[in-house]
């Protein structure tokens, strides 16, 4: 594993009523001329299953454009938090002009230790027609990350002469926005492509989504008009967000149908200001999955240039962002956002410092508290009222490979990551003890909540 931190910070994070040291990290995983490259661009970051980092980036071997140059994808993998990363390992290799992939978005998927990728190759979004089209693929992780199958045309699923749904065929063009996709609730994984519907350069903006793990693909109903990249996350009582892409106050879009129609026009967030630029959001933690707080993020730009990518928060489901902060405070672009096993957060984004040619793509590392400036703190929801006060007896803590738990008698057990998603479930019938098998959970904190048999809600912690 190459080691390429570059910068370690100890902030000071003031809340009103006490300080705190926080961690924050800095670690440039490209430079311009790097591995043989002109140039990187077109982050993507994902928090494995495994609490593995996942970091995919467009190689762009001879200049910085767009398809249809010969553009690789490649892929780095952290298993300690950001501070050191694998050599690249290559999901997509181009092989010349009009033969190069790029464009990359990432999700879980259904399967056991599963990501997928999707992204596009060939001629390009401008010089793309309906009979000689860019390509849109899917690629495969089924280790968390080390290794992708290899790149699968997905094309005549969302346009084109073969496309298989008839109203498409007419379409021009096609591209992921990079970045984040989703996989829902329900298991539905979605990703957002920009449309060229006609000759004109503009795009709109439809959700492409997949109800048998990306075996087949549909297309939503129009969610923008003259929109561009754009991203989705699912809100707490199930209706999907659409975060999209606009010069000036960001555009945004809600689906009542998870994902496949959308209301007949965008709305406008009056607190994210930003130059038609790339960003991301995510989920970052629920009530429904016993968190403290509904909290969503959001990166992208601040102001009418690409520079001060920042970071919002949202508490109230993506209606208002009343928290922001610069994380680079020059030059900067493009952005992915993910949320690591201890509850930090991770941005990989493409940054330009003064007096440098050329974006480098970095990755930081930070904590809700140094995001708020000690306002905020990351945690679980309080004990309900029905709950019993003394916490659920769980040992060993820390645990390596099981753990026991033990009680007046279980009805049901349930453990949720940091994410707020159940990573295990388990009905019993009023046993006084359990032991669980946690070999396969990735290192970090886990809330255990267990209803036991006199109807009481039990709450515990352990750190594995």
């Amino acid at each position: 594993m190459k080691k390429i931190l570059t910068l370690l910070l100890v902030m000071i994070a003031v809340a009103a009523s006490a300080q705190n040291d926080t961690l924050f990290t800095r670690t440039e995983l490209y430079h311009p001329g790097d591995y043989g490259s002109a140039n990187y661009r077109i982050p993507a970051v994902i928090t494995a299953k495994d609490g593995s980092i996942v970091a995919v980036t467009d190689k762009r071997k001879y200049n910085e454009g767009d398809l249809p140059q010969d553009i690789d994808i490649v892929c780095n993998r952290s298993t300690d938090g950001g501070y050191s990363w694998t050599e690249p390992y290559t999901i997509a290799l181009g092989t010349g002009v009009n033969h190069g992939f790029g464009d990359c978005a990432v999700a879980w998927s259904n399967d056991d230790n599963g990501l997928i990728a999707v992204f596009v190759g060939g001629v390009g979004l401008w010089n793309s027609t309906p009979s000689n089209p860019i390509r849109s693929y899917k690629s495969y992780s089924y280790d968390n990350g080390q290794t992708w199958t290899a790149p699968e045309d997905i094309t005549n699923f969302i346009f084109g002469d073969n496309c298989i749904y008839p109203v498409q065929t007419t379409w021009r063009a096609s591209f992921f926005g990079s970045g984040n996709g989703l996989r829902t609730s329900t298991g539905r994984i979605m990703f957002v492509a920009a449309i060229r519907e006609g000759s004109a350069q503009s795009l709109n903006n439809y959700a492409v989504y997949s109800d048998d793990n990306g075996l087949t693909w549909h297309v939503s109903g129009r969610a923008s008009v003259g929109g561009d990249e754009a991203k989705v996350t699912e809100l707490a009582d199930g209706r999907i967000l659409m975060s999209i892409r606009h010069g000036g106050h960001r555009w945004y879009n809600i689906s009542e149908d998870s994902g496949e129609t959308w209301q007949p026009n965008t709305s406008t967030w009056n607190d994210i200001t930003a130059p038609a630029c790339n960003g991301d959001m995510i989920r970052y933690t629920s009530v429904n999955q016993g968190h403290n707080k509904n909290r969503l993020l959001h990166s992208v730009p601040y102001g009418s240039s690409r520079t001060d990518v920042t970071v919002y928060i949202s508490y109230d489901e993506g209606e208002t962002w009343p928290v922001s902060k610069c994380i680079v405070p020059y030059s900067s672009a493009y952005s992915s956002l993910c949320v690591l096993p201890d509850g930090t957060i991770g941005l990989y984004v493409e940054e330009e410092p003064n007096g440098t040619s050329g974006y480098s793509t970095v990755f930081y590392n930070f904590s809700l508290e140094w995001l708020t400036d000690g306002a905020d703190t990351y945690g679980y929801q309080a004990i309900p009222e029905n709950s019993n006060n003394d916490s659920l007896n769980i040992y060993p803590n820390p645990a390596s490979t099981t753990i026991k738990i033990e009680s007046d008698g279980f009805k049901k057990v349930k453990i949720f990551n940091v994410k707020g998603q159940t990573v295990k479930k388990i009905s019993l019938k009023g046993q006084t003890s359990i032991e669980i098998d946690v070999t396969k959970l990735p290192s970090g904190t886990y809330l255990v909540k267990a209803l036991d048999v006199n109807g009481n809600i039990r709450v515990g912690k352990f750190v594995k």
